[in-house]
C-alpha cells in the first residue's frame, strides 16, 4: 500500500484529533500499518523479531516515521516547526497526559513496559527541527553532533527494546548509528542536494578542493573522488569501533543489530565499487546483495 502522508496528517493531525483516543488494538494494528508501508529494510528485520516484540518496534518505528515526514512531506518553515511542536506535545502526553494519536497510544504501552525516558525521542525532534534551519555544516564535529540527534537515538531505542539499555553499550551502539547516518550522507549526496541540504562538511570540501559546484553539476573530478575515499574510510572507522557492541548485546538481539551493520558496511562498499562516484548514479545494495545479508542473518540465528 502506497504511504500517503498528507492524508495521514489530515486523518490524525492536530486540526483533526479524535474526540476520543484510538484504543490500543486500533493503535497497534495502525502502527503495524506504517510500518508495513515502508522500507524492506524493516520489514527484514521484524522477521527476524521475537514475536513477543513486534508491536512495539512498530510503535517505535511509527513515531520515527511520523517525525520524518512531518519534517520532510510538510511546506517547511513556520508550519513545519508548528507541527514539530504538537509532535513533542503527543510525545510528552505518554509520559504525563492522555495520548490520543494511535502511534503515541501505542508507544505509552511500550514506554512503559520499557522504561525508556523521553530523551531519544526528543532528541530525533531537535534533530528534525535542526534540519528547518541548518543546510551546511562547517566542520565534521558539527555533523556528528547532529548525528547524536538524528541517528543515534535509534540504536538507543533498541537497546531499550531488547532490555539491555547500560552506558558501555549505549555508546557502542551511538559508534554504529552514527556510522550509519554517514553511510546514508556519502549514498545521498545528489538528493540531498535537491532539497538544499549539504552534509559533507564544509572543512572537508576546502581541504580537497571541492566545491559545491562540483556537486549542482554533478562534476566527478579527482579531487572529489579523493573526499569521498576519504569521507567512506571515516564512515566505516565509526563500523569497526561499533562492532565490540555485538558480543554485548543478548542472543535475540545480536542477529538484528548485525544485520543493519552488516547493511551499512554494504552500501560503503557499493560506493567503493562505483569508483567513489556517488553524482552520476546514487550507489545502491543490489537486490541480490540484500538477499544474501538476510540470508547470513537467518544462519546465524539458525546456528546460534
Amino acid at each position: 500500500m502506497v504511504w500517503d502522508f498528507a492524508s495521514e496528517l489530515q486523518r490524525f493531525g492536530p486540526t483533526t484529533s479524535p474526540a476520543q483516543k484510538a484504543g490500543l488494538s486500533a493503535a497497534h494494528a495502525y502502527c503495524a500499518h506504517v510500518t508495513r508501508s515502508h522500507y524492506e529494510n524493516f520489514t527484514v528485520v521484524s522477521v527476524l523479531l521475537p514475536r513477543r516484540l513486534i508491536r512495539h518496534f512498530n510503535a517505535v518505528y511509527a513515531y520515527c516515521r511520523w517525525s520524518d515526514d512531518l519534517a520532510d512531506e510538510t511546506s517547511g518553515g513556520t508550519e513545519t516547526l508548528r507541527l514539530l511542536d504538537w509532535w513533542r506535545d503527543e510525545l510528552l502526553s505518554c509520559y504525563d497526559g492522555q495520548p490520543r494519536h494511535p502511534v503515541t497510544v501505542a508507544l505509552r504501552e511500550t514506554i512503559r513496559r520499557f522504561d525508556i525516558p523521553p530523551e531519544p525521542f526528543l532528541n530525533l525532534l531537535i534533530a528534525f527541527t535542526q534540519d528547518q534551519h541548518v543546510k551546511r555544516y562547517e566542520t565534521f564535529d558539527q555533523l556528528v553532533a547532529y548525528c547524536r540527534n538524528s541517528a543515534n537515538p535509534v540504536g538507543q531505542l533498541v537497546l531499550y527494546l531488547f532490555d539491555c539499555f547500560d552506558a558501555k553499550r549505549a555508546a557502542l551502539s551511538d559508534e554504529v548509528c552514527t556510522g550509519l547516518q554517514l553511510a546514508n550522507f556519502w549514498q545521498d549526496i545528489v538528493r540531498d542536494y535537491a532539497i538544499s541540504r549539504v552534509y559533507l562538511p564544509v572543512e572537508d570540501l576546502n581541504r580537497f578542493g571541492v566545491s559545491e559546484t562540483n556537486i549542482a553539476e554533478k562534476q566527478f573530478t579527482p579531487q572529489f573522488q579523493e573526499l569521498m575515499r576519504f569521507e567512506v574510510e571515516r564512515a566505516r572507522g565509526y563500523f569497526d569501533r561499533g562492532a565490540a557492541l555485538l558480543p554485548l548485546l543478548p542472543r535475540v538481539a545480536r542477529v538484528d543489530v548485525d544485520l543493519f551493520v552488516r547493511g551499512g558496511r554494504a552500501i560503503l562498499s557499493t560506493i567503493e565499487r562505483s569508483g567513489h562516484d556517488v553524482l552520476s548514479h546514487r550507489p545502491e545494495v543490489s537486490k541480490f546483495e540484500k538477499l544474501k545479508l538476510f540470508l547470513g542473518a537467518l544462519l546465524t540465528r539458525a546456528l546460534g
